[in-house]
Formats: C-alpha cells, sequence, structure tokens
C-alpha cells in the first residue's frame, strides 16, 4: 500500500483536532501549551505534504518558520506559567488574570 498525500491531510487533519479539543477543554496552561504545539504539527505535516506534491521547498521553509514561532511561543508562555506558579501554587487558564498591573 503506498502512502499518497491524502493519507498525510487526513493525518494532520486529526492531529489539528485533537489539538483543537484539548485546547478547548482543558485548562491546565501546560497542557493547554502541547496541544497548540500539536496544532501547529499538524500544520507542519500539511506544508510538507503539499511542499513534496508540488515539488516546492517553500514547504519546509514554511515549517522552519512555524518552528521558531512556537519556539517563541513556548519560551514566553511558559515564563507566564512560572510566575503564576510562584504566586500561587498552582496554574490555570483562569489565573491569568492576577499578572494584571
Amino acid at each position: 500500500m503506498e502512502l499518497t498525500s491524502t493519507w498525510y491531510l487526513v493525518l494532520a487533519a486529526i492531529l489539528f483536532g485533537i489539538g483543537a479539543v484539548g485546547l478547548l477543554v482543558r485548562r491546565n496552561p501546560l497542557v493547554m501549551f502541547m496541544c497548540v504545539e500539536l496544532m501547529l504539527n499538524a500544520v507542519n505535516l500539511s506544508f510538507v505534504t503539499f511542499g513534496r506534491e508540488l515539488g516546492d521547498i517553500a514547504g519546509e521553509v514554511s515549517v522552519f518558520f512555524v518552528l521558531v514561532v512556537a519556539a517563541a511561543e513556548v519560551v514566553v508562555g511558559l515564563a507566564i506559567v512560572v510566575a503564576i506558579m510562584r504566586r500561587h501554587g498552582s496554574a490555570t487558564a483562569d489565573d491569568i488574570s492576577v499578572l494584571r498591573g
């Protein structure tokens, strides 16, 4: 059985859906970051798939930029979570209002 581009795009859609549901359902910021990363990796998979299908390197270049943005997002997000954890014993998404002024 040969894996065509359709299989990769279906896998990317499933991964993106799992990440979106996890982001909407869970309140733990670390789990939310993991769900966002899962969604970004699903987008990366579709970029690579379309790049391979079109015979262009633009998909791989886009993946590089998405990975750079994802790394910056994790650094800023984890800094916010650590700031909340220092002030409180635990962190939820509702605790972000604590960082206000």
